[in-house]
């Protein structure tokens, strides 16, 4: 991987933060990215979503990459691997899945503030998410709570639909944070990007996203990985990815058979 990629302050900022932006990694990727999109909302999967706003469009889909080239594609073949592996600090960059999200111009409705850890069955102080718009990004961006990766207790996971429980029963949750009531209480990051740029961050990061008041849609292809110290973790509930009939039990890594090790740092 090139060095102006990512530096030292990057990483340092990273497991400061939880949050970094790169710039221009994926620009040679965009056009390869744009058709697996273009495919994906084509042939959605059978975890596709066209989320509940009352103005404009919110379509997600996650977990194609096996049945649609171009994506996988870009998960073997793109920086993202050893970006994944070098933020995270990690001697392998295993692939967990990837994530369409498409907003359309005129979709004022805000993605709420979460974190994706408890959503997920995977545990690990060596996680990653590389968010990938394809176009560019001024209205809708992602924002950020810097150092939430830290906290103590998970945020409360909740249905994005009608913000009930994601899993039934009271496991400690953190409740779901709002740092516009009082700005003085938390840094929030976010960045103006273009088609290229990637945000990285955390699976444990607070995280939430504007509302397209543009005229231009936001279409944005997010690649999610793990490192070293992963490993599957039991949840209360059907978690998002679900992957039924995975058989892993708690404690185990990742099997390498559907998640793979796409990265190994050289011997």
């Amino acid at each position: 991987m090139e060095e102006h990629m990512i530096s030292k302050t990057d990483i340092e900022a990273y497991e400061r933060d939880g949050a970094i932006v790169v710039r221009g990694v994926f620009k040679d990727w965009i056009e390869t990215m744009a058709e697996g999109v273009a495919h994906n909302m084509a042939e959605p999967g059978q975890y596709a979503s066209e989320n509940d706003v009352s103005e404009g469009r919110f379509f997600d889909d996650y977990c194609n990459w096996t049945r649609i080239p171009a994506f996988e594609n870009v998960v073997r073949n793109s920086p993202a691997a050893e970006l994944a592996a070098t933020a995270m600090q990690s001697e392998t960059a295993q692939f967990f899945h990837d994530h369409v999200l498409v907003k359309e111009p005129g979709t004022p409705k805000p993605t709420p503030w979460h974190q994706d850890s408890p959503y997920y069955f995977v545990e690990g102080s060596q996680t990653v998410s590389i968010w990938i718009p394809l176009d560019p990004v001024k209205e809708a961006s992602l924002r950020f709570i810097a150092g939430s990766h830290k906290w103590e207790n998970l945020v409360r996971p909740v249905s994005w639909a009608d913000d009930s429980d994601f899993y039934e029963g009271d496991y400690g949750w953190t409740p779901v944070p709002d740092p516009d009531a009082d700005p003085s209480q938390t840094q929030v990051l976010e960045w103006a990007m273009e088609p290229g740029d990637a945000v990285l961050f955390d699976y444990r990061t607070a995280h939430g996203a504007r509302g397209n008041t543009s005229n231009t849609r936001r279409r944005a292809l997010s690649l999610r990985w793990v490192g070293d110290d992963a490993r599957y973790v039991e949840r209360p509930g059907r978690t998002s990815p679900p992957y039924p009939g995975h058989q892993m039990q708690d404690g185990q890594k990742l099997r390498e058979d559907w998640f793979p090790v796409i990265w190994q740092k050289p011997e």
